[in-house]
Parts: C-alpha cells; sequence; structure tokens
C-alpha cells in the first residue's frame, strides 16, 4: 500500500535530492547518451494529493469574470431604473401629424378571448397531466440515479450484459411500431408516402447494424470497460455527498440566472416609440437605445462563461473528492472530503476554473459557429475541411482540458502548468484509456437509454389507463423520456469525471511506483500499453 500524505503537511512536488525547485516537476529530463543514476529515475516521487494551504491561481481570469458579472449586474439594475413605462403602451399610441410625433390616444386592455384561451390553456387535461408526470420523474430522478449507482457497483457486468440486447431491440421495435401505425393510419400514410416510410426504415435498421458492428467489433474491451465502471461507482457511492451537492450547485446556477434573466427583460424595455414611415404612412414602433444589443451580447456571454465555469467546478469537486478516497490510508474515506474540495474550486483554484470554463465557451461558440458556416455560400470542399481541421482542434483541446481539471483539482497548480504536467505525466505513463472511455461513455449512455425508454413506456400505459389524453399520451410520454434521459445524462457525466480522476490517480501512482489502490490497479493495469511507452518506475519495481 502506497503511502500518503498527511492532512496537515502541505505536498512538496519536488525531490530536493535529485532536483532543483526551480526546475519543472514533470519536465522530461535532458537526452544523455550514458545512462541516467537512480536519482534521476526518482524526481517524481512526491506527486500527489495536496492536502495544505493552496495558493490563489490565474487570478486575472478571476478578476475579469468577476468585472463580466459586475458589468452586467451594473447595467442590469441601471436598465430597471431607467426603462420606459410606456413599452406596455405601445398600441395606445398613435402618430401626429400636428407634432410629427407619436403621442398617447387611449389605452388598450387585453380582450377577453386572450383571457379565455390562456384559461383554456392553463386549464387543459394536456397540460396538467405533463406537469404531474414532469414533477414525479423529477422526484424520482435522485433514487432512480442512486439505484444505478449502486447496481453498477455490485452488478456491474450484469446490468451491462442484461441491457446489451436492448440497445438493439428497442430501436427495432420503435421502427417497426412508427411503421405499422403510420401505414394504419389514413393522415399519416397520406402524408408520408410509402416508398418515404420504407426508405425512414431501411436506414434506420442500417443505423442499428452499425451499432451492432461497434458492439463486435470493440467486445474484447467490454470487459474491461465494466470494470472500469464498476471501479469509478465504487468511488462515487463512498462520497454520496456529491450527489447532494452537485445538484445544489445547479440550483445555485439556478438562482443565480434569474436576476439576469429580469435584466434582459427590462433591458427590452429601455428605448423610445418613434414614428416610422413605411410606404408613404407613418406608425409607431419601439425603438431600442442603443446599448441594449451591446447589453444582451454582455448578459448572453456572462451566462456562457458562468455556465462553463460551474461546469468546470463540479469536475472540480468531483475529481478532488475522488482522488482524497484515492490517496487515503487503509481503504477509509476521508471526512470533509467534499467540503476541502469546495472551499479549494470556489477558493485558491477559482481563477483556474474561470479560466478552464472561458476556454470550454470559446470552444462551443466557435464550433457553433463553424456549424453555422454551412449555410454560407462557401465552396463544399473549403466548408468541409475548415470544419474538420477546426473540429479537431477543438476536440484536442477539449481532451486536454478534461485531464487537467482533473490534475489541478489534485495538485492545486495553475492552470497552464497543470496542461504540461497532465501532458508530461500521460506522455511518460500513457494507456490507451482514450478507447475505454469512449467504449465506457457509450456503454453507460445505452444503459440510461434503455431505462428512460422503459420509463416512458410505462408513463404512456399509466396515461392510457387513467386519463384521456388519447395520442397526447405519447407526446407526454416523449417529454417524460427527454426529460429523464436530461437527468441521467448529468449523472453518466459524474462517471466520466470519475473514471478521468482515477486514471489520472492510477498514472501518478505508476509514476510514484506505489499502489494506494490495490481494487484500482488490477483493473488498470490491464490497459493496452502505448507504443511510445517507456517503462515506468513501477513497472521496474513491482514487475507490472
Amino acid at each position: 500500500m502506497g503511502s500518503t500524505e498527511e492532512p496537515d503537511k502541505p505536498v512538496s512536488f519536488y525531490d530536493s535530492s535529485s532536483s532543483s525547485p526551480n526546475q519543472p516537476l514533470l519536465s522530461k529530463p535532458p537526452e544523455d547518451p550514458l545512462p541516467e543514476p537512480e536519482p534521476d529515475e526518482t524526481q517524481y516521487l512526491q506527486i500527489s494529493y495536496n492536502y495544505g494551504p493552496r495558493p490563489f491561481k490565474d487570478i486575472p481570469f478571476l478578476v475579469l469574470f468577476l468585472l463580466f458579472v459586475l458589468c452586467t449586474f451594473g447595467f442590469g439594475l441601471f436598465s430597471v431604473f431607467h426603462r420606459n413605462t410606456h413599452y406596455s403602451d405601445l398600441s395606445s399610441f398613435s402618430y401626429s401629424s400636428n407634432s410629427s410625433s407619436c403621442v398617447e390616444s387611449s389605452l388598450s386592455e387585453l380582450s377577453p378571448t386572450t383571457w379565455v384561451s390562456f384559461y383554456s390553456l392553463s386549464s387543459s387535461n394536456f397540460l396538467d397531466s405533463l406537469i404531474w408526470v414532469f414533477v414525479v420523474t423529477f422526484v424520482l430522478s435522485l433514487p432512480i440515479c442512486l439505484l444505478l449507482l449502486l447496481i453498477l457497483k455490485r452488478y456491474t457486468k450484469h446490468i451491462v450484459y442484461v441491457s446489451l440486447p436492448f440497445f438493439v431491440v428497442i430501436p427495432i421495435f420503435f421502427n417497426v411500431y412508427w411503421f405499422v401505425a403510420c401505414t394504419v393510419s389514413s393522415s399519416c400514410s397520406d402524408a408520408f408516402p410509402l416508398v418515404y416510410r420504407i426508405v425512414v426504415l431501411v436506414f434506420v435498421f442500417l443505423v442499428i447494424a452499425v451499432i451492432v458492428w461497434i458492439f463486435v467489433v470493440n467486445w474484447h474491451r467490454i470487459e474491461l470497460t465494466v470494470s472500469i465502471i464498476g471501479v469509478a461507482s465504487d468511488a462515487l457511492w463512498r462520497n454520496l455527498g456529491l450527489f447532494v451537492v452537485l445538484p445544489s450547485l445547479t440550483i445555485g446556477l439556478l438562482v443565480y440566472y434569474a436576476p439576469i434573466v429580469v435584466f434582459l427583460v427590462f433591458a427590452s424595455q429601455n428605448g423610445e416609440i418613434a414614428p416610422r414611415e413605411t410606404d408613404g404612412e407613418y406608425t409607431c414602433v419601439w425603438k431600442q437605445d442603443g446599448w441594449v444589443p451591446a447589453y444582451y451580447a454582455l448578459a448572453i456571454l456572462t451566462m456562457l462563461w458562468s455556465l462553463a465555469a460551474m461546469v468546470e467546478a463540479q469536475a472540480y469537486v468531483i475529481s478532488g473528492t475522488v482522488a482524497q478516497w484515492y490517496f487515503s490510508k487503509g481503504g477509509e474515506t476521508p471526512r470533509r472530503s467534499i467540503r476541502s474540495s469546495l472551499r479549494n474550486a470556489f477558493g485558491p483554484s477559482s481563477g483556474t476554473i474561470c479560466l478552464s470554463g472561458l476556454l470550454i465557451c470559446a470552444v462551443h461558440v466557435v464550433r457553433a459557429a463553424v456549424d453555422t458556416a454551412r449555410q454560407e455560400d462557401l465552396p463544399w470542399i473549403v466548408n468541409l475541411i475548415l470544419r474538420c481541421c477546426v473540429n479537431v482542434f477543438l476536440s484536442a483541446i477539449d481532451f486536454l482540458n478534461k485531464f487537467t481539471i482533473n490534475f489541478v483539482a489534485i495538485t492545486g497548480e495553475a492552470y497552464c502548468t497543470s496542461a504540461r504536467m497532465t501532458y508530461e505525466l500521460l506522455k511518460r505513463n500513457l494507456l490507451s484509456a482514450v478507447v475505454v472511455e469512449t467504449i465506457s461513455t457509450r456503454l453507460l449512455g445505452g444503459i440510461i437509454f434503455v431505462l428512460s425508454a422503459i420509463y416512458a413506456i410505462a408513463v404512456c400505459a399509466i396515461l392510457m389507463a387513467v386519463s384521456g389524453l388519447g395520442v397526447d399520451s405519447y407526446y407526454v410520454a416523449a417529454l417524460a423520456w427527454v426529460l429523464l434521459i436530461m437527468v441521467l445524462g448529468l449523472f453518466v457525466h459524474v462517471v466520466d469525471n470519475a473514471i478521468d480522476t482515477v486514471y489520472v490517480c492510477y498514472a501518478i501512482d505508476r509514476d510514484r511506483g506505489e499502489v494506494c489502490k490495490q481494487e484500482v490497479h488490477e483493473v488498470y493495469v490491464s490497459l493496452p500499453i502505448s507504443r511510445n511507452h517507456r517503462p515506468s518506475l513501477e513497472s521496474r519495481t513491482l514487475g507490472v
């Protein structure tokens, strides 16, 4: 069992016997034709979880983020007090030729028919059923996630192999069902000719065949992937407090969004009612102030950056908590590990999280811009090359960033330092985890798809039995399926972060030549070795 730093002692990231404090932690040793002495092989043994006080890192990005937030709230408050109260009375203004301006004539009220239609909509059976189904789904989502985590921890192999046939059976069932239902229905068959129905039917069957082929080709990796998912589930089960903290952070983000949305609504009311000439006739229209579009851009960017930063903060908390469990002594779960991870995330590492969130936000914005460029009048070959190059570059940033934030949570280093350290750590100890993680994500995605589909079928059957919705039951069940799969998708995101963290901790163990979690090494030692992997100290010492 490997040694672990005591919580009251700060971790030293340098070995004074082999390197100077000015030498980077994971820098590659200089090329030398002569064999290196043994001390050079032990210069990386002090990498572990940093329990000690952490200095603040990447402060300029924290200051920039706070500046965005302050400007958003400051101009938002200005928009509230500077709004034009006549915004809602636009219909009561008319153009006056005497004053060449818009003057108020009479107030208009909301027509009774509008109130009647709104009342009818709010009291409809469809809306009532939809609200009840959403409430029940939200209430059941947390027990479903905990039950799924327990099953993945204890019966990982069973649930995976039981779910695999459903990956094929459920799509086939829905494909045949819609084809038969559309053929029987006269309105659907008239709107959707038989030829097109057959084309869609065959296309879906081809997609299902591709899914089957993917699992057949990667069948030899499924057993290993099952073990990796089991290890990550065990780490999360020992830190169940994460399933209270993470939703709380999401709720906090929604509360933080609420005033910004209110500011956006009031910002649209900043302007004046001005006349506009159209074909020689003057009408009164609403003219916004010039600063309103700029404020919309600022507020939307702040919201996107905040969302990305919150996602990275959640990944940081997961990584810090799982890493403390991994490096703990005797298999004991550390006390207050979640609290310390939260303190580090919103304290010393807050600037690093803001920088990571900014990069992720920029990646998504650029990717959305590239996808929008498909509709531009560009040659298709130029558009294709541009999209491929940009997507490869953005995927590389995503891949590097996800391991960087894990390393930041473990060591507390700055973003750029952690990115370099992570790259060099994985370069020395790189295992082919990318494919395995991809398979684990697909397996988990398939499992939540099966569970959500079963839940949607049960909801549809209950609605058909106890309500008079008729065909609308399918729409309510489909929306319930979307809601549950979104919640379970967040659960998969948590498991993926746990897998990444355990992988980084395992790489640190290999670098140190230690075994902090024997059950983890028994699983990860089966990962295929990269072709440019050089034997690590653990391989030479433990014979792995």
